[in-house]
């Protein structure tokens, strides 16, 4: 998938007057790319479309217009979009209450290393996680973490071919889930495969 350069960028003020619409867009189109694995854990899957748009609103909040500015936010979120043989993800952990994070964040230390997807027929494939940083302390987890799911050739073929696509956490702290991957989702997912 084709990275974002500073020409797939609006200014600051024709960002302006498209947010609306735009943001709009985004969010039907997160939809079709994100996956509830049990209560608590989502992995939204980004893509350029995504990532254009957290740029966009990063330069909108911070007021960068400078090309050094521009440059950085652009080279920190491509590294977000899909590199046509894997797919690459946000995991949050998302609890209401504030107690309840803090104590579930607490046990669920490495859970970002479990969260894995499996082609069916193939092997699962587990998530290599937070390649930016360190998001993780001694005694608790991040509530969002940055995942890149690799895939092999076989398993992009068999997706290709209309294989079913599953995922879920192996994380003593979550009980093991499985979710199927939807029919729409896998659709999407298959564009990033390209």
């Amino acid at each position: 998938m084709q990275k974002l350069t500073r020409k797939d960028l609006w200014s600051l003020e024709d960002y302006a007057q498209k947010r609306d619409t735009f943001r709009q867009q985004v969010m039907a189109h997160k939809q079709n790319r994100s996956l509830q694995i049990g209560s608590h854990l989502r992995l939204l899957f980004e893509d350029r479309m995504t990532m254009q748009y957290q740029v966009q609103e990063m330069l909108r909040a911070e007021r960068i217009f400078e090309v050094e500015g521009i440059q950085d936010e652009l080279d920190t979120y491509n590294e977000l979009i899909p590199d046509g043989g894997n797919w690459k993800a946000t995991l949050l952990i998302e609890y209401e209450d504030i107690a309840e994070r803090q104590k579930a964040l607490a046990q669920l230390i490495g859970i970002e290393d479990k969260v894995w997807v499996q082609v069916v027929g193939q092997d699962k494939v587990y998530a290599i996680a937070d390649e930016d940083m360190q998001r993780e302390r001694a005694d608790k987890t991040s509530a969002v973490h940055f995942l890149r799911f690799e895939l092999t050739p076989e398993m992009v073929k068999a997706l290709k071919s209309g294989a079913k696509l599953t995922a879920g956490v192996d994380h003593a702290g979550y009980n093991p889930i499985i979710e199927p991957v939807s029919e729409v989702a896998t659709k999407a997912l298959l564009q990033d495969l390209d």
